[in-house]
């Protein structure tokens, strides 16, 4: 009995101590799993980031789209390669593009803190310029604007789009925080829809584009009753600027007359190198805008400063000396020209609840720009100079040749002299004026079918003396024949006005997929009459002769979108 109690004990202790050591191997409990929550206090799609207050929304689009007869996004042909329509031109050029969005937002006591980014992942086509002639321009077509994108090398995003590569844009990146703004966003000169009031096209003219964002500080104040006011500060460096001409710098200091003598100054197509300063002040810019349900009124402005370097560029291999002060020797001892203020204004207007349909509206803004044309002759990147050729039926005419330049004034260093004409500068800078207008009827034909008819007219206009000094310039230049290659009704006048008109069709048969098509219809108005002797960029003849003639284009788009 002694024995079997010691058994059933020992067996006992064993079954225990085992127990125990399962128990031991046995996890310890979890906490409970933390699902993401929706968060609803800033529109669909936003989540809490777990185990955070801060609500995050991830979005964007994929879109694929091809241009024939122009550049990708509908660039018109009015310039480079496609502009001149020779051989070295892409009949068609596109692009793939991702572009992600984060969007986080949290709830603070002094408001909502907001920071927000895109990126764009995109692969393109050249489309513009694969001409080996126009990689140096400096003789004919001068390097500023961006008129020939292979001229440029060290600035050609193009260059990335080889095989497997392509290249990352930065668009918004920005944090608001009390009504303030930081980064890189839409100016306050803005308006809402930017360049786009019903178009698919980045090259809509005749007024503001910062749909891409630029560095800026902003402050928004809400008044009530739909009023609000925005002022800010936005750095011009990359976005604001044109061009500044010193009409007496040479081009290529291999052009020299008698006495050694530069005569080249202004390119064919009427192009200069830039010859604006530093940086030294942020634009000054603001708007007031009334949101209501009929629609919306905007009025902004902007205040652009406008610099030059120097008189004389320092030109290496060209004799100083020449003229009065030395406009070719060194730089710095050669003086500059006063600073001056320039600055545009806008006036924006959207009209919804047309009896034509529901969601239908009207966009529409007018601009003004005195030394700050990028205001009006603006894309989503650079203003474009324009360089148009065609045929022509003048006798002896090679081809007939339309051009107009961007710029944010003109001047010419007192006492530089031209020989056969004299002095023709004052030293000082005259600011170039230009106007726009630009809108669009948007009309929803069903749930699926959409249409837009848009357009836009700009105008670019340079005071009495500019003008006499570009054309004294012009008319004297090699790169244009000098006075003896000009027709007896040769007329010089800088002045232009461009044209655009276009429709787009979009048909979204699924809910965030968009199939579209735009034609779009270009047309440059310029001023000069007559013929010239021209050195234009091969492989357009040296030494032929151009008519002067208006010029247009026709370009088709076409698009597919995914936003997600």
């Amino acid at each position: 009995m002694k024995m079997i109690k010691s058994l059933i004990l020992g067996s006992a202790a064993g079954l225990l101590a085992i127990g125990g050591a399962q128990a031991a191997d046995l996890p310890v409990k979890a906490k409970a799993v933390e699902y993401v929550r929706i968060c609803s206090l800033y529109g669909a799609g936003f989540f809490y980031i777990p185990g955070t207050d801060t609500c995050i929304k991830l979005g964007g689009y994929l879109r694929v789209d091809t241009t024939f007869n122009g550049g990708i996004y509908n660039a018109p042909a009015w310039a480079g390669d496609i502009g001149q329509q020779n051989r070295y031109r892409d009949y068609f050029a596109s692009r793939s593009r991702m572009a992600l969005t984060i969007d986080t937002r949290t709830a603070t006591e002094y408001g909502v803190v907001r920071t927000f980014g895109q990126g764009d992942f995109q692969f393109s086509t050249l489309g513009a310029s694969r001409n080996p002639n126009s990689l140096n321009t400096s003789l004919v077509n001068g390097v500023a604007g961006g008129q020939y994108n292979g001229g440029v090398l060290g600035t050609n995003a193009n260059l990335l789009d080889s095989p497997g590569g392509g290249y990352l844009g930065v668009e918004m990146v920005f944090i608001q925080f009390a009504g303030f703004t930081f980064g890189k966003s839409a100016s306050a000169y803005a308006s809402p829809w930017h360049g786009y009031p019903g178009n698919n096209s980045s090259f809509l003219l005749g007024g503001h584009d910062t749909v891409t964002g630029v560095n800026n500080i902003q402050y928004t104040t809400q008044f009530g009753n739909g009023v609000s006011g925005t002022i800010g500060l936005d750095d011009p460096t990359v976005f604001s600027r044109t061009a500044v001409y010193n009409l007496a710098t040479p081009l290529n200091t291999s052009v020299l007359g008698a006495g050694g003598v530069p005569t080249a100054f202004l390119g064919a197509t009427g192009t200069q190198a830039n010859a604006y300063a530093g940086t030294w002040t942020p634009d000054i810019v603001g708007n007031i805008r009334v949101d209501q349900a009929w629609g919306l009124f905007q009025i902004s402005a902007a205040a652009h400063q406008v610099n030059a370097s120097y008189n004389s560029l320092a030109i290496s291999g060209v004799p100083t000396g020449i003229g009065a002060p030395a406009p070719f020797g060194p730089s710095e001892p050669s003086g500059h020209p006063d600073s001056k203020w320039g600055g545009s204004v806008m006036a924006a207007l959207q009209i919804k609840n047309l009896p034509t349909g529901a969601g239908d509206d009207i966009r529409m803004d007018v601009s003004y720009a005195k030394g700050n044309t990028k205001n009006v002759i603006s894309t989503s990147g650079a203003s474009p100079n324009f360089a148009m050729f065609s045929g022509s039926g003048r006798p002896g005419a090679y081809n007939s040749v339309g051009f107009g330049v961007a710029t944010d004034a003109m001047f010419i260093p007192a006492g530089f002299a031209i020989p056969g004409v004299g002095a023709i500068g004052d030293g000082k800078l005259h600011l170039t004026e230009a106007y726009g207008v630009r809108g669009a009827f948007n009309h929803n034909w069903d749930p699926y079918w959409a249409s837009s008819l848009f357009g836009s007219a700009s105008a670019v206009r340079y005071d009495g003396t500019a003008k006499a000094m570009y054309c004294a310039v012009y008319t004297a230049s090699a790169a244009t024949g000098g006075p003896a290659g000009k027709s007896a009704d040769y007329s010089c006048n800088p002045d232009y006005n461009v044209y655009q008109v276009g429709l787009v069709t979009r048909w979204t048969p699924v809910k965030n997929l968009t199939f579209s098509a735009e034609v779009l219809y270009f047309r440059l108005d310029q001023k000069f009459t007559g013929t010239t002797v021209m050195n234009a960029v091969a492989p357009k003849p040296n030494g032929a002769a151009y008519e002067f003639k208006d010029q247009d284009t026709v370009s088709l788009n076409v698009r597919v979108q995914r936003n997600f």
